[in-house]
This record gives C-alpha cells, structure tokens and sequence, in this order.
C-alpha cells in the first residue's frame, strides 16, 4: 500500500471517529421544543424574504428543514439539483442546507450570487478521503486515464477532473466513455466505482473512498430483516458495499430510490440509506410501510440507523442565524472554480442531449 493510500485511509479512520463521537453524544441533545421551533421556523420564513434569499435543502436534511424548503419555494432535491435549482431561481442569496460540497458546487454554477450554508463544518467523508493534493499525484500517475470523480468531492478535485457525475448518470458516463475506448480513474467511492465497472465492464482505476454511513449496511442484517418481512422489497444507494447491492432489489440515486418506491408493487420497503431520505419518499408513497435498513451489525437490529452527522448539523437555529447575519458564506478561487465548471459542465450537457 502507498503512503498516499495510507494517509488517506487514515483520513477516512479519523472521520469514523468523528462519526461515533457525535452518535455518542446523541442521547444527551434536548430537543427544540415544538413552540420554540415555530417561532424559529416563522422568523426564519421572515428572513429569507427580507433578504431575497431561498432555501435549498439535501434529501439528508432534518425534515423540519426539509419541509420548512418546500413551504418556502425552497427545493429539496440531490446535490447537482440543488444546485441547477439555484442557479435558475430569481432569489440573490441561496441558503444551501447540506453539506459543504454542495455550496461550493451551487458557488461554482452560480458564481454572481451568494451562497450562504448554516455551517461550514459539515463535510463527507468522501470530500474528506480524496485530499486535491494526494488525488492530484494519483491522477499524475496515470496520464493515460480519463478522470471522473463523483459530484461529492471538493472543488479541487473536481478541478482536476475531466468528468464529474452524479449516482444518477454515472452508469450512462461510464458507458460513453467506455464505448469510446478511454479508460478510466475513479474518484473517490469504491463500492460505487465498483457497481459501475461491474454494470459497464469498463476498465475502471479506484480510489479508495468510502462514504461511513453507507459502508455501514450488512447484507446479514437485511437479509434477517427480510425475514421479519417477506414481501418487501429492498432499496439501496450504489455507495453500499457489494454485498449489500448484491441482496437488493433496487439499487440507485436518492432521486431513483423515490421513483423506484412509486413504480414497485411492494407495499413494504426496506430502505438502506440515510433516513432523511424518508421525508420526500414518505410524501411520494404514503400509502406504503417504510422500513429502515439496520446497520453496524449482523443482525436486524439498528446500533446506529443510517443517518449522517454532519447532515445533522444543519439546523434551524444556525439556518436562522446565517440568514440573519450572512454567516459561512461560501466562496471558490476563481481558478478551480472555472476548471471545475468545466467538468461539470461536460456532465450537463450530456444529461441535456440525452433527453433531446
């Protein structure tokens, strides 16, 4: 193993510990009382019209955040979504709930308006295993490779890029460029990268990230669970180990995940992913049982039930606050901001002759 490959496994170990900190720390959180969210919800409301500004909240949020966007003429969506949404909304100020990717790419697509994030601490643990500087020696390393990293990366290494996909359009980018002959380095999710070169049979070079919460997930667990329910069907997010993919009966983005609960027959799914997913899948299907996948253990019993911390800090007490006072606003270097504009760019415009 490299030293590369260590210093980023040792990243990622330090962000497990992170992850098992703040879990720790759970059970002592006292919850916002319901006439003290109100009243945050009313004058964050009163906020962002003030201040011309609009709420666009990840599928992982908080679903008090996630329903406080939506009564807004907000958006709740993925991260290229939020971000496209951002970009085509007449508001001055976009108020990113999720984590800080996301800003930076709502910053880069939206560059002549501001973005303002309710903390600027909240990272992924795939921005955090794929370091610019380690990754850039990596692509060096391999001149011979197109490069196509994952929209959940820093702005850096989006600059360093050729390509940037989303889970949604990853297996149809990779089948393009397969089809073209390239060969191909991936960034930074194995198990993702790994479900893709296994759907294409592409020749696919793979950084070894992970996200923690979906890593988390045991086919063993899901499987008793589907014991306990029998007809249900099981949804996954790709950026599940193999072996998890290997028990579901859909495996997808957060956006194909929801459509795939309207489509099934199922009155019963099982979801393996973050349970802020729940909040839109529960509107889109409310007649339907919605099941948590458990995770952190072998049986079907739930230590931790998929939920990300750093999403967790989204709040609607610091989503008052930086609305009110312009707080973590996000900025990009102009530089990596045009360079990794032109990765995504590329993922745009193939999504739009696709569907022309």
């Amino acid at each position: 193993m490299t030293d590369s490959q260590n210093n980023v496994l040792h990243l990622v170990e330090e962000q497990r510990q992170v992850v098992e900190d703040y879990l720790s720390t759970l059970a002592y959180r006292k919850e916002t009382s319901v006439s003290n969210q109100d009243a945050l919800r009313d004058a964050i409301k009163a906020e962002l019209k003030s201040k011309n500004a609009v709420l666009i909240a990840h599928y992982y949020t908080d679903p008090s955040i996630q329903e406080l966007a939506e009564e807004t003429g907000g958006t709740v969506s993925d991260s290229l979504e939020m971000a496209r949404f951002g970009n085509n909304h007449e508001a001055e100020t976009l108020v990113i709930a999720g984590v800080k990717f996301m800003g930076e790419t709502a910053k880069i697509l939206t560059p002549e308006k501001q973005v303002l994030m309710p903390t600027l601490e909240a990272t992924c643990s795939l921005d955090v295993g794929c370091p610019a500087e380690e990754f850039s020696k990596f692509c060096d390393e391999h001149p011979d490779r197109t490069v196509v990293v994952y929209a959940n990366t820093s702005a850096a290494v989006k600059a360093r890029a050729d390509w940037v996909v989303t889970s949604s359009i990853a297996l149809e980018v990779i089948d393009y460029l397969d089809a073209k002959g390239e060969k191909i380095l991936w960034a930074p999710d194995k198990y993702l990268g790994d479900y893709v070169q296994k759907q294409t049979g592409a020749d696919m070079l793979l950084w070894n990230g992970s996200c923690i919460v979906h890593e988390e997930f045991k086919s063993r667990g899901i499987l008793d669970l589907k014991n306990v329910y029998p007809d249900a069907a099981v949804l996954v997010h790709p950026e599940s180990p193999a072996s998890v993919i290997s028990v579901a009966d859909v495996a997808g983005s957060t956006s194909q995940l929801i459509e795939a609960a309207k489509v099934l027959p199922n009155q019963q799914l099982i979801v393996a992913t973050d349970q802020g997913i729940f909040f839109k899948m529960q509107q889109a299907v409310p007649h339907k049982d919605l099941i948590v996948a458990p995770t952190g253990g072998s049986g079907a019993t739930c230590r931790s039930c998929a939920s990300c911390p750093w999403m967790g800090m989204n709040s609607l007490d610091n989503l008052l606050l930086c609305i009110k006072q312009g707080l973590n606003e996000v900025t990009v270097d102009p530089q990596i901001s045009f360079l990794a504009k032109r990765s995504l760019d590329r993922m745009m415009n193939f999504k739009r002759e696709q569907k022309s």
